[in-house]
């Protein structure tokens, strides 16, 4: 597999970072060479959360530059629309359905932009799902980062054994049957 420069988008407890961290875990198993880099913004009161996560046989920096992404994971629509700048031309967007108001709208400072998916659709390669709702009909909606790496899975050349290991190794036991079966779910989707 060539190299792969993945963004991954959303706000403070939706499970962004752990979602890297099993995406660098199974590109190391895989044998590549893994860098990520973590910016927070206010993440625990609802801010915008972005990873970057990039793998090849050799990797020297850990940003990807404008235009660079490969995928663009983005767990609520508005993060997808901040990011979009990421995406290269051929690159594709991968959107959970779910709005979550920013500060800036909850005080009505701000309006939610209108169309998001429109917008979306116009400039990328997009695959949005409602992975909410899926998570809700396997009892916990912590799992979406999950549903969402599954898709992501689907549409790598990697082994399913490396992701099921990856998640082994970066989430608790107790929670493993469960993400189990939200990335089985996330990597059906057609």
């Amino acid at each position: 597999m060539r190299s792969q420069n993945i963004i991954l988008a959303g706000v403070g407890g939706q499970g962004t970072i752990l979602a890297s961290k099993v995406l660098a875990d199974v590109a190391m198993l895989e044998g590549y060479d893994v860098k990520i880099s973590e910016i927070h913004g206010m993440a625990q009161r609802g801010g915008s959360v972005i990873t970057h996560v990039k793998f090849a046989e050799k990797v020297n920096s850990p940003l990807i530059e404008n235009g660079q992404a490969d995928y663009i994971i983005a767990f609520e629509l508005l993060e997808a629309l901040r990011r979009l700048h990421f995406l290269k031309d051929d690159g594709e967007i991968i959107v959970n359905e779910q709005r979550i108001d920013p500060m800036t709208v909850i005080t009505g400072k701000a309006e939610y932009p209108e169309g998001i998916l429109q917008k979306l659709e116009e400039k990328s390669k997009l695959k949005s799902m409602a992975a909410l709702d899926m998570a809700k009909e396997l009892g916990n909606v912590r799992v979406v980062n999950i549903i969402m790496l599954g898709y992501l899975a689907s549409k790598m050349d990697i082994k399913l054994e490396n992701w099921h290991q990856a998640m082994r190794n970066q989430i608790k036991e107790r929670f493993i049957d469960l993400n189990l079966k939200a990335f089985e779910l996330g990597y059906n989707i057609k």
